[in-house]
């Protein structure tokens, strides 16, 4: 795979990395230095529990992204943060040194360790101009301020008229700086050996996986993969940087710049860094139709090369980000509150390949039009996912369909759009048999608000008045308990997979009443149903005067029937 898309991938200790005149910089775009003592906390407890005697031998610091055309040059694409950081620690190593030779400490011995070291880790200062040429260079907000005041180590730091992220780096380098001074105070021996052999150490025990490749395109795929295996990296970064680099190709207008800027950070501070790739690919297929995952940054890489296509993207994302967060995050939308409740249920049924289409119908339809989809998706959902389990990669592929279709219809409605799902909508026999033998662990957290969903759209659909299935007062009720006592000789097999997980051996009961019962056998579990405030448990307990196998499976198909009553889209029906 490494030669098939163009990058190579070793372990690289802090020393490696920064040896061999080699160079590193900060893409001007990707995002400001944002590490706070949170971060700096774990980071020096990391260090000092590696360098200290019988420490352990190697720490891992994870994966390191560089892009590269010579193997000397090397932009940083993943991994600024913790590269930034280090070098801070350094610096702060090298004003204590400084402070020894100000004192007179042996000034020529801790005069030359501060020239190498500094010469090893950081660069070197020009001797007649005293410019640092410095091996790493940051991005363009906080290059300037890391190369004037840090590098030289300038006393004191100036405060005033700064970035909040430049102030950062200034506060992490006092930071760091008070950490080294104590931690030398604190060692036997010559604090200017202490203070050498700690980057020394450090530098040989610290290692990163380094991904190397050649171009944007490979990166992207690097951030694909190793996020699909759980593994968070910054393809936000990636992307920004890139469209950035499209408007730098050409004559500069700083306006342009800051309007791009301003705007992507909008975008980005609403979606979350970690959720706005996610946004991007249900957008990107909203509007150009389906692409496969893996080939989403090359398509936007070849059909965005200039700067009137930058800010059509940005504007077409725009108008889309309202639509996307009310259906990732319907609480704060102004959405109906029919509409809220749909969205709530695709989002607890973990389901989001109808995100395009349903994306792409909010500005083709009417509101109407809109609602009718939203709950087809919701019903389909419920029948192809929830219930039959059923592979989402048929269901994404119908879902495809029906955005291509919209994209390449001039005029269409909610209906031919429903029409076109039929193939993922699972008959009511084959919906009412998958249901009849549903089971669902509720001892897992979703599972247990899905069974409390469906026996809530349950008690609605007998009763006419559906409970909060989230309020406190209602509990699940286990008729064959989940860990029974005496009283259940009808249920010899006693493994609760197979029986008292069950959707048929599960009914509302008020929580005092739940609690008061515990364990106890069915006919006084029975008593406590024929009072309750639920109708289809008072049924319950009308319809079974005892519980046995033959019991729940009748209870169970009568669920399956109401469900595939209310779980019903009559435009596909039988």
């Amino acid at each position: 795979m490494a030669s098939a898309m163009n990058f190579n991938t070793r372990n690289d200790t802090f020393r490696q990395l920064m040896g061999n005149g080699l160079s590193y910089r900060i893409p001007p775009f990707q995002r400001d230095y944002s590490w706070t003592a949170e971060e700096w906390e774990d980071l020096w407890l990391d260090m000092v529990g590696t360098v200290a005697e019988g420490g352990e031998p190697a720490h891992y610091m994870g994966y390191l992204v560089l892009q590269t055309q010579d193997e000397r040059f090397f932009d940083v694409i993943d991994g600024q943060q913790r590269l930034t950081t280090l070098s801070v620690v350094v610096l702060a190593v090298l004003k204590n040194l400084r402070r020894l030779v100000d004192e007179g400490i042996e000034p020529e011995n801790n005069q030359r360790r501060l020239d190498q070291i500094r010469q090893s880790y950081i660069g070197y200062l020009d001797p007649v101009t005293l410019v640092p040429r410095s091996k790493l260079s940051l991005n363009r907000h906080n290059d300037d301020y890391y190369q004037t005041y840090l590098v030289p180590l300038e006393e004191p730091l100036p405060r005033r008229g700064f970035l909040a992220s430049e102030h950062g780096l200034r506060k992490a380098f006092e930071w760091f700086d008070g950490r080294v001074r104590n931690y030398a105070r604190g060692q036997d021996g010559d604090p200017s050996v202490v203070l050498a052999s700690f980057v020394e150490t450090m530098s040989d025990r610290l290692f990163f996986t380094v991904i190397t490749v050649t171009d944007e395109l490979n990166a992207y795929k690097v951030f694909e993969t190793l996020n699909a295996r759980g593994v968070r990296l910054s393809a936000t970064d990636l992307l920004k940087n890139y469209l950035f680099s499209v408007l730098d190709r050409e004559p500069r207008h700083p306006q342009e710049m800051e309007s791009l800027e301003d705007r992507w950070e909008a975008l980005v501070g609403r979606l979350g860094a970690e959720s706005f790739p996610e946004f991007l690919r249900a957008h990107w297929r909203s509007r150009h139709g389906p692409v496969r995952q893996t080939d989403l940054f090359k398509t936007i890489r070849g059909q965005v090369a200039d700067r009137a296509q930058v800010f059509s993207l940005i504007r077409a994302m725009e108008d889309d980000v309202d639509v996307y967060l009310a259906l990732t995050q319907h609480e704060n939308s102004d959405w109906p509150p029919s509409w809220k409740e749909l969205v709530a249920s695709l989002r607890l049924f973990n389901v989001r390949q109808p995100f395009p289409l349903l994306l792409l119908a909010k500005r083709t339809l009417d509101d109407d039009g809109f609602g009718q989809l939203l709950r087809a998706t919701v019903v389909i959902s419920f029948r192809y996912n929830v219930i039959g389990d059923r592979s989402t990669g048929d269901q994404e592929s119908a879902y495809n369909g029906a955005t291509r279709h919209l994209l390449d219809a001039d005029r269409t409605s909610s209906r031919e759009i429903i029409g076109g799902l039929g193939r993922i909508y699972p008959t009511d026999a084959e919906f009412r048999a998958a249901f009849a033998d549903k089971s669902l662990r509720t001892t897992q957290g979703r599972n247990n608000r899905i069974v409390r969903y469906i026996l809530c759209k349950l008690e609605k659909h007998v009763s006419g008045t559906e409970p909060d299935p989230d309020s406190d007062a209602l509990s699940i009720e286990h008729v064959l308990p989940q860990n029974p006592d005496q009283g259940w000789d009808e249920f010899p097999e006693r493994d609760p997979e197979s029986v008292a997980y069950r959707v048929g051996n599960m009914t509302l009961l008020e929580t005092r009443k739940n609690r008061d019962l515990g364990n106890a056998d069915y006919p006084t579990k029975r008593a406590a149903y024929a009072t309750s405030v639920y109708e289809i448990t008072r049924r319950l307990a009308e319809q079974y005067e005892d519980w046995t196998p033959q019991r729940l499976a009748s209870q169970q198909r009568w669920m399956a029937n109401q469900a595939t009553a209310i779980w019903r889209i009559d435009q596909l029906a039988d």
